[in-house]
């Protein structure tokens, strides 16, 4: 979903950006452009989940859990984005005001797209993010075996944050109005992602890079990254079936 996640190495770093768009709005190339222009590691939500080890994904799962309980949601999500420039995708996008309450001094960029195609291409990584039976076939693989756990979480911080049945195109400008009502007027930035690096660099008051502006992440990937999955997991239950039969044959 972008890439090898970011690790911070600094921890002493702070969120400069918070990036608010909503889940394919283009949060994978807004990450790895804020990464350059911020010379730091991004927390893109969807590539850490599925590409960092078991403690850190629990962490934002220990966030989620924490959410009713806000001192500790704030030292959880302090704990979650130490050392990080910037943030995007969920779960980040579902934590925006506490985000702010952290990070007083940091940017928030929200993303136009349009909404029908926006729609579509949500609505096809839905359908496939987490069938029933995903929770047991990911458990031997470390990480991994804590999405559908996040899944959850996301499924009903969402609930709460905008109500059973809202879907469809119109979820979006409902999104969008949302960051109005709660991201002070002089800090809210509104881009799109077709208009390349002039809009951040606008932001960050910073040079536009002499390289193309990011793409990544397209339906062709995420479909990839799925299959990828899949089978790397068939190899492991595979050889975890095969040293039991081995097992069970060597006592015989």
């Amino acid at each position: 979903m972008g890439g090898v996640p970011s690790i911070p190495t600094d921890p002493s770093r702070e969120i400069q950006v918070i990036s608010a768009g909503f889940s394919r709005t283009g949060t994978a190339s807004m990450s790895l452009a804020l990464a350059k222009l911020l010379n730091g590691p991004v927390c893109h939500g969807g590539t850490q989940l599925l590409g960092r080890e078991d403690a850190y994904v629990r962490k934002w799962i220990k966030v989620y859990e924490l959410r009713h309980d806000r001192p500790n949601l704030l030292k959880a999500l302090r704990e979650a984005t130490r050392g990080f420039v910037a943030i995007a995708d969920v779960p980040g996008n579902h934590f925006i005001e506490e985000l702010q309450e952290l990070y007083p001094e940091a940017k928030v960029v929200d993303v136009n797209r349009d909404p029908v195609k926006w729609w579509a291409s949500l609505e096809n990584v839905i359908n496939k993010a987490s069938p029933w039976w995903l929770h047991y076939f990911l458990l031997p693989m470390p990480g991994w075996r804590w999405f559908p756990r996040a899944i959850e979480c996301m499924t009903q911080r969402s609930i709460e944050m905008i109500g059973i049945g809202m879907e469809g195109p119109g979820l979006l400008e409902h999104h969008h109005q949302w960051l109005r009502e709660i991201v002070p007027e002089n800090n809210l930035y509104v881009v799109e992602l077709k208009d390349g690096w002039a809009p951040l660099c606008k932001m960050l008051d910073l040079p536009i890079p002499d390289s193309p502006f990011p793409r990544v992440n397209d339906t062709d990937a995420i479909e990839g990254l799925r299959i990828h999955i899949f089978l790397k997991t068939a190899v492991a239950w595979l050889m975890l079936c095969t040293a039991m039969v081995s097992s069970i044959r060597a006592l015989l």
